[in-house]
């Protein structure tokens, strides 16, 4: 931990435009106030990246931005499709319009498994920054080129909550179900947002039809309906979970 601090901090001081980039569906889990206490400290102009904006609804980001962007200026990416890296590149720009006889330096700073190298490689327009869906890919600082005088540097996470809060790693892809000591956890955990956020697209991800609002109850439906059955018939509650948790990191739940 203290040297993922030692390096941020490092970053925000020779950045000259910070971004923070958030996950879409956790926009608040995915902040980190320390770190926009410290670009602030320093007086660095910064730019929230909402990534993964493509997960979730458009009511749903239009709330978060009104929020967000009274704290700093707020771009949405989604780096599936390179939607809004047009309008991130003349914010970087504009963020730095004092700067006139060298290259625009810009720090990436978020969790792990946000998708910061994601972002970068979706301004520059080709894989400049090295990609893993391996949580913890980034594992040192790394200068990427993006034209028109930008230069990003690309960091890796940072993870200032309790490591061992595996619902919130869960629930953020940072450990996928085969390092989970408690899938079925998780995979309820998903259910419950799912339910109280958008019962309609979990049901019509499994095509079953909710009645009840437990979350084992309509972990055991999914079960049914994937016929993931033991042989006695009864549901396979670890299998099932196991397709929930990877339903949900690869983006085939929307929220």
């Amino acid at each position: 931990m203290a040297s993922y601090k030692v390096l941020v901090r490092d970053v925000i001081k020779k950045a000259d435009v910070l971004l923070e980039v958030i996950d879409a569906r956790f926009p608040e889990e995915t902040r980190n106030s320390e770190v926009e206490k410290d670009i602030i400290r320093l007086k660095k102009p910064f730019i929230i990246v909402i990534n993964k904006c493509d997960l979730v609804s458009k009511e749903k980001l239009d709330k978060t931005k009104s929020r967000l962007s009274k704290i700093a200026p707020t771009v949405f990416i989604s780096s599936k499709d390179r939607s809004g890296t047009t309008m991130l590149r003349h914010q970087i720009l504009a963020s730095a319009c004092n700067i006139k006889e060298r290259d625009i330096l810009v720090g990436t700073l978020g969790y792990p498994n946000v998708g910061k190298s994601s972002v970068i490689n979706g301004v520059t327009g080709r894989h400049r920054a090295s990609t893993s869906p391996i949580s913890g890919h980034t594992k040192g600082v790394q200068h990427v080129g993006a034209g028109s005088r930008i230069m990003f540097i690309d960091t890796p996470g940072v993870i200032p909550f309790d490591e061992n809060d595996e619902y919130v790693q869960g629930l953020l892809g940072i450990k996928d179900v085969t390092h989970l000591r408690d899938p079925l956890g998780v995979a309820l955990k998903i259910i419950e947002k799912m339910l109280a956020e958008n019962k309609t697209a979990l049901e019509s991800c499994y095509n079953i039809t909710i009645e009840a609002q437990n979350g084992s109850s309509v972990l055991e439906l999914i079960g049914k309906q994937c016929n993931f059955l033991q042989k006695k018939g009864e549901v396979d509650e670890m299998r099932t979970a196991a397709r929930i948790i990877n339903d949900w990191q690869t983006g085939q739940l929307l929220i």
